[in-house]
Parts: structure tokens; sequence; C-alpha cells
């Protein structure tokens, strides 16, 4: 006997159209319907018909069984299996009530769905740190840095299968003729609101790269060589990603996005031509970024990666933070000891570069060890590009051991060094008389004395 029962395919349709980077009266145009019917559809409050989806078909080349594909039964099932946890085992929970939230509100039951599967993934984090085979899974943020820091940034395949690339690219005319000749994929610039807020998205359907066009120039030139990296480079992405053998799913895809945004940059800035403009420029970030198209933060970024062997440069560390202190990304090309825990010495000068937005600001550094070091630091801006869009300010900083400080152009021949002393964090910093301490450090007993205040936050004894 034929199914009678009217097609709902609200979820299955807005997906469609947000993957198509269509506003409903877009597709309300295509369709021959109004937007406000589109807008009904979408929400289940109307069925839809044969006629109507043979039109979607037709308008967007898509495949029938496709579309009409039934979510609900995949919902239903999916929501059975998830409240079979014990979680809800006092919940009195019939299979009808299942089916008609799967039905009904398949938005509701996709969230209740990833819920549980955060859930999931946090407990079983849990039980593997309690038996003490868990290390790192807690802070894949962290363990995805400190592989990398162990890699020297550098990663030879992805740096060599780039520059080819970069040749390749250069032959064509560029980055969106390259693709539009190798890939038969067309690069467009389009608006925010047809955008749905994303910067880049790739439409499979037409073999359209599509692009926020409020984006700067140097913005929209990395998503395009994103998206090459994640195509172009994909198996030797894999093959990094597979050697490293992960325990965290999260801590792979973090390293996976990490090394797509490693491959944009080599695209961007190949690496033999860059490392020669490096030394004819005396490492300037900014005239650097001109030379190659690139921003402040992406050619700095890029400096951390220059550690081929043999035709190695200067080792940096690089760190941005926001006006809260908080680090947004943290990249380490010559294992400084601030690599891991570095960041939060409020005398360091990347925490005050935000009162002088877009200039550079040197400082000498030495560490409680002795240790020197050079740095310069700049503000960043992300975000913008239309009046309703807020701009975010972050600071970057580059620093090198300070024997290699007389290769950059910021340090004049006979200049007089006179570092500022800075600690990794104040909790393993033990010089007693800083008076920008904002804690005591490890293993050592504050004192008090009634009778007396210094000019330091705390007083401290020995171990």
């Amino acid at each position: 006997m034929a199914d009678t029962r009217p097609l709902y395919l609200g979820l299955r349709l807005r997906r469609l159209r947000r993957e198509l980077g269509l506003t409903q009266q877009a597709m309300a145009g295509d369709l021959g319907i109004s937007p406000s019917y589109v807008a009904l559809l979408e929400r289940d409050q109307r069925p839809m018909t044969a006629d109507l989806l043979l039109r979607l078909v037709r308008s967007y080349k898509l495949d029938l069984s496709d579309i009409a594909s039934e979510d609900r039964e995949t919902y239903t099932r999916r929501l059975e299996g998830v409240l079979r946890d014990p979680l809800f085992a006092d919940i009195d929970l019939p299979a009808l009530e299942i089916a008609d939230l799967a039905n009904s509100f398949p938005g509701v039951s996709e969230a209740l769905l990833r819920l549980h599967g955060a859930y999931v993934r946090e407990q079983r984090a849990l039980a593997e740190r309690n038996a003490g085979t868990g290390e790192g899974i807690a802070d894949p943020v962290g363990e995805a840095r400190r592989w990398i820091a162990t890699q020297r940034n550098y990663f030879a395949a992805i740096d060599l299968r780039a520059e080819a690339l970069a040749a390749d690219i250069a032959a064509a005319g560029g980055a969106a003729q390259w693709l539009a000749q190798k890939r038969k994929v067309k690069v467009r610039y389009l608006p925010p609101d047809v955008m749905m807020n994303l910067v880049r998205r790739y439409d499979r359907h037409h073999d359209q790269l599509l692009i926020d066009d409020t984006l700067d120039g140097a913005s929209r030139a990395y998503q395009i060589a994103l998206h090459i990296a994640y195509t172009a480079l994909a198996d030797e992405i894999t093959q990094v990603i597979e050697a490293a053998n992960f325990v965290s799913r999260t801590t792979a895809n973090l390293v996976r996005r990490a090394l797509a945004g490693y491959g944009a940059a080599a695209i961007m800035m190949p690496y033999d031509r860059f490392a020669r403009a490096v030394e004819e420029r005396r490492y300037d970030v900014e005239a650097l970024s001109r030379q190659f198209g690139t921003s402040f933060e992406q050619t700095a970024h890029r400096l951390t990666t220059l550690n081929r062997p043999g035709q190695s440069r200067v080792p940096f560390f690089f760190i941005r933070l926001d006006q809260a202190g908080n680090v947004s990304k943290r990249l380490d090309g010559a294992g400084f000891p601030f690599a891991a825990h570095g960041g939060g010495c409020p005398l360091w000068n990347v925490h005050s570069v935000f009162l002088t937005p877009g200039q550079i600001n040197t400082q000498w550094l030495e560490l409680p060890d002795g240790q020197r070091f050079f740095s310069i630091a700049r503000t960043v801006a992300a975000g913008g590009g239309r009046h309703d869009r807020p701009r975010i300010y972050r600071a970057v900083a580059l620093a090198c051991a300070a024997e290699h400080a007389s290769d950059l152009c910021y340090v004049q021949e006979g200049q007089s060094v006179q570092p500022t002393p800075i600690g990794v964090t104040c909790r393993l910093c033990n010089r007693a008389t800083c008076t920008a301490r904002s804690a005591p450090p490890i293993g050592r007993d504050v004192l008090l004395d009634d009778s007396q205040r210094s000019a330091e936050p705390f007083t401290f004894g020995g171990s």
C-alpha cells in the first residue's frame, strides 16, 4: 500500500537553502512561490507537494532520493538510542512521544543530540583521566599546541607541496584563476546576509567558493588559500595527522585546522621566496606584509615556521592575546621557556600596545634565570567591514633570543640594551621585588608584618 502521509521537509529545506547561500526570498523566486510560503515549509507548517518537490530538484540539480529522504525516521532512531542512556532511566518516555518530538521539532531534536554527544565525550574524558590514561584529553587546545611545538612548527611535506602549488597559482595569474582553471571552481564575493555570517563557504552543488565581500584584501586571499589547502593539501595534512596518532578526536581536529592554516600561509608566502625576502628586509614585518599582500599577523605567524633544515632563519615565538590577557594563539619555533605558560606578565609590552594601536613597540626582556630576548609587539584588528559589525582588537608579539636580535631591522648596531625583567607567570617567578606581581610564587610562604608594608604586593619567605 502506498504511503499517503504528508511530506514535511522543513529541516532539510532550510539546510539546503543555507548550503546554497540563498535567502528565503531568493529561493522563493527560484521556485515561483512567496517568501512566506518558504518560511512555512521550513517550519513544517506546510507539506512539500510533488510539484514543488520536482521544481526544487530541477532548480538546484538535486537527486530526488536525497532531498526526499526521511529525516523524521533518522531522528527518531537516534533519539531512541540517546534516551536509553541510564541518565534518563527514571523518566517515562513513550515511543510515541519520541516520534512526535522528532517529527514536529527536528531542531530541538538536533540540539538534544548534540548536548548528549558533548556529555558522553566529557564523561569518557573524565573516566580516562581518573584511570590515569587521559593526560591532555581535558585540554585539547593545550595538547595541540604542545604537539605543534614538538614539531618546531615546521611540516616539510606540506611546505614543499604548498611551494609547488604557489608556483602553479602564480603561473595561472592568481588563486581565483587557478581554482577556475584547475578545479572548475568559481570564486564569488557575497554580502554577509547571504553568507549567513560565514566568511567562507564552498558550494558543492554549483562548484563555487563563496567569500564574505566585507573582508579586506589579505583576508580574502587567505580564505581562498585556506580552501586550496583543505583540498589540494588534504593528503599531506591527513598523513601528518595519522602519523601523530592523537588519542583525542578534538585534538586531531584542532591540529588539522592548524595545518590547513599553515598550508594556506605557505601558499601565500612560499618558503624559498619568503625566506629570501626576510633576509633582504631584515625581518621588517610590515614591509614583508606589503610585499606578499598579507596581514601583519599572517606574516608574523609565518615567521615562526622558517625551520627547514639547512635553510632555517631566526627562530621566533609568537603569541596573540586580547585586552583581558586571554591567549588565543601561541606558536613556538624555538623552544622558549615561556612557550607553555608565558604571556601573563604585565611588564611585557604585549599588554600595553593597546594604548598605541597600530604601532610597533620593541622591548628587551630578561627572565629570572638571566635569559634575554628581544620582542616586537603590535595590535591587530579583526572583524569590521561594515557599520554594524564590531572590530575586535588583539595584540600579537614576536620574540627571539637576544643573540639573534641584531639580524632584525628593529635593532640598531651599538644600541644600548636595557632589558625589562619579566617572568613566565607570577606563580613561576621568584623575583621578590616585583611591584606588578598578582600572586606569590609556588612554594613560597607569604609573610605578614603588621608594623610595615612594602611597595610589593606580597612579602614571602623561603621554601
